[in-house]
This record gives structure tokens, sequence and C-alpha cells, in this order.
């Protein structure tokens, strides 16, 4: 088996690389929030500095108490005992794939690392489209089509990967298509695995996120955790929500049979922390606002800086991507560059300009297609100074430091790009792929 380097870590790096020898880069490619640890959370990182035993490989009551009220307060009833802890959403997320086996389900595009868990746990994963503006949500009927097929010829199919909102679109599906996703589920009698790391950076205030748990609860898991909305990637902490039913139970069961072959149970330090965090305090919810206002006006500054430039791009709704395509583009790319495929336009970014974005094949997409995923956390600057003051200002787009990235992307596709798109000039991301 060849698993290489995830392809979000490996552009990071890249870009590192390019700064240790004194280059300038424009980092669109990592997906890591970018953000201050709250003070708050340093506090009580340190506070649970004497917790040294191993503990449950659950996770500590505490922890899972908190983390069963956090989705209470979001609609999803939940027991303490059917809540599991890890070093991260990611490993939960792998370690459920080899708890519930068979080939899986999910997204195209979709989150690099599903393919490639599914993979190394030695099964397969099926990328079904989405509908426009609808990212993380296979389209229902696409999904009944090719689970249906696959089981004709004998492979077992045995679960479907959600993701609420999406990585790498930033978008969010509508109520209509996550409940006729979770009726399809329950038709095909597949485990949906709801990925919902990004639910709590929604841009606008009061919009709902719709989880499959809600249209079907007897086999959806949730999974979350504290990198994203407390911007705390390095913490390695992850809470996964199971069904209250038998097949939950079960795979409870499982899980925690995975887990204390891999990780024992999560750092105990970082589980007290984290038991606070999902309390929600009001200083961590105003710092969790702010953060998703602050990744809104970016996020949408830069797709309409691509819109500008000739792509279609949907108007980002919550985290930090957008997801735009330069199809208009083509001929001038083949003419002029000789790029015909998504990887060779993002490696001449890379390459030529220290511009690091991802090819859309990379999440699922055709190879052909021209479409990236555009990452824009860490142009909130390079010291938590800078950060903090771009979470506290009226107008982000004015500081210097963010202003002259965005400038700098639009100089850029302006040297790559043609001097009039094919199609016309980009529309503004609000009214494109609508």
């Amino acid at each position: 088996m060849s698993v290489t380097v995830s392809a979000t870590l490996a552009v990071n790096e890249a870009l590192a690389e390019k700064r240790r020898r004194g280059l300038p880069v424009l980092p669109l490619g990592f997906g890591e929030a970018g953000l201050p640890v709250h003070p708050a959370m340093r506090e009580a990182l340190v506070s649970g500095g004497d917790r040294n035993a191993y503990g449950p490989v659950a996770g500590a009551a505490e922890l899972r108490d908190a983390a069963a009220g956090y989705w209470q307060r979001r609609g999803l009833p939940t027991d303490p005992d059917l809540v599991v802890a890890g070093p991260g959403s990611k490993p939960l997320l792998y370690s459920l794939l080899l708890a519930i086996g068979g080939d899986t389900a999910a997204a195209a595009p979709s989150w690099v690392s599903y393919a490639a868990q599914a993979q190394l746990a030695g099964y397969r994963c099926m990328q079904i489209p989405t509908a426009p503006a609808q990212g993380g949500v296979p389209q229902p009927d696409l999904l009944a089509a090719a689970v249906g097929q696959a089981r004709a010829q004998g492979r077992d199919v045995r679960s479907v990967i959600v993701t609420a909102p999406d990585n790498p679109t930033g978008t969010l599906a509508s109520a209509a298509t996550v409940r006729r996703l979770a009726e399809t589920a329950r038709d095909l009698d597949l485990v949906v695995i709801s990925d919902e790391i990004y639910r709590d950076l929604v841009h606008e205030q009061g919009a709902e996120v719709h989880s499959p748990a809600e249209y079907a609860p007897e086999r959806t898991v949730v999974s979350t955790g504290l990198s994203k909305n407390l911007a705390l990637g390095g913490w390695r902490l992850g809470v996964t929500r199971l069904p209250d039913s038998a097949l939950g139970r079960s795979l409870r069961a499982a899980l925690l049979g995975v887990a204390s072959e891999i990780w024992s149970s999560p750092a105990g330090p970082i589980q007290q922390a984290a038991a606070y965090a999902f309390t929600e305090p009001a200083e961590l919810t105003e710092r969790v606002r702010g953060s998703a206002r602050l990744h809104g006006i970016v996020a949408r500054a830069a797709a309409d800086r691509f819109a500008a430039a000739g792509a279609m791009v949907a108007a980002p709704q919550a985290a930090f991507y957008s997801y735009p395509d330069l199809e208009a583009w083509r001929g001038h790319l083949a003419r002029e560059h000789g790029i015909t495929t998504g990887a060779g336009l993002t490696a001449l970014l890379l390459e030529e300009y220290g511009m690091g974005v991802l090819p859309g094949s990379e999440f699922g997409d055709s190879t052909a297609a021209l479409r990236m995923r555009v990452a824009t956390s860490l142009l909130y600057g390079d010291t938590d100074e800078q950060r903090r003051a771009a979470l506290a200002a009226d107008d982000p787009l004015a500081l210097p430091w963010i202003a002259e990235h965005l400038d700098r992307l639009s100089e850029v596709l302006d040297r790559v790009g043609p001097a009039q798109a094919l199609d016309g000039p980009g529309e503004p991301a609000a009214r494109a792929r609508d």
C-alpha cells in the first residue's frame, strides 16, 4: 500500500521551505485556523497539568458530560456514555472506519483524508458529486445508484461520510438535501458519519446547520473537535457522538477496542481544558463568534478576487475556504503555459509565484478540472499580535498585512490568467454558482 503525505500538510511544508529560503509566499493551502490560543484555554490547560494517569479509554466523565451538553444545545440530545474522545477528530474518524468496516462513500469533492483513511483501513471510498453550492453531502439519488451498482458487483458498502459545513468548498447543504441523504442512508442501511468540525464557524449569525442526526438519529455518528472553532489544532482533541441505538452501542464497543490499542486515552490536561471549552462559557462563545466573522470577511474577499479574474465561485458560507473554478482560463492556460489540469495549474502557482493552493483532484474532483481549494486562515498575520488585531478590527481587510496578501493574490491571478476571461469578467462571489 502506498500512501503519501497528506496534500494539505505537504503544501504547508513546501511554503515553509520557501520562507526559509527568503522567498515570498501566499499561504492559501493549509486549513489551520490561524488564530491565537484564548487566555482562558491556556489557564484551563495549566490547571490540568497534574492529570497524569491514563484515564478511561472513552475519555474523562467530565469531558463526555460537557460534550453531551454541547450537542444538547444544538438540538441533539446525547447520552454521555455514547460520547468517545480521542487525540483529534482525525484519528477518531479513521478508527470509526476500522470499527464499521467495509467500503465508504463521500462527497466529490471532499476532505483529502477520507479516501486516504479508507485506503489505510483496507477499503475503498466512492466519491459522489454534490449539488451546486451544497458541498459536503453526496447527492442522494447519485449515492443510491452508486451503492446499488457497487453492491451488485459484490462490494460491501457500509457507510457514507458527510461534512457539515464543508471542506473544501466552504458551503452548507440545505436542510432538504441533508434530510434526503439521511433517508437514503436508512434505505441503504448505511452508517452516516457526520463530520461537523466547522459547525460553529458559519459566517451568518443565526444560520442553521442541519445534521443527519436530526433525520436518521439511529444510524448517525457525529464528530467534532477544538481545532477549528477555537483554533487549537496543536492540542489534538476530538469527540464523537454515537447513536442511541443497538448500532450505536455496538459501534461504541468496537471503537473503544480500536482506541485502546492505538492511543489508550486522550491526554489528561487536554481533556480537562476541552471539558471547559465544551461548556461554552461566554468568553469562548464570543471568541468563536468573532472568529467566524473574521473568517467570513476574508474568505469572501478572496473569493471576490477570484471572481474578478474570471472564476466561478460559490460564496463562502462557513469556515475559511472557497473553491474557485477557472474553467474560463482553459484555452489560455493550454496555449501560454501548456497546462491542462488542476494539478498543473496549482504547481505553476506554487513554483513561480509562491502561491500555495490545492487542486480539486486532491479532493476527489476530476484531474482535468481547473478547480482549487483556497484557505484564507493564514492571512491574518505572522504574529499573535497581528492575529489579535485581525480579530478585533471592524474592517480586517484594511489591515495592511491582510490587504497586501489580497492584492498579491490579484496580482498573481492577473499574471497567470488571460487579460480578460474568455467568458467575460467574473461575477461577484455572492452571485456566482448560486
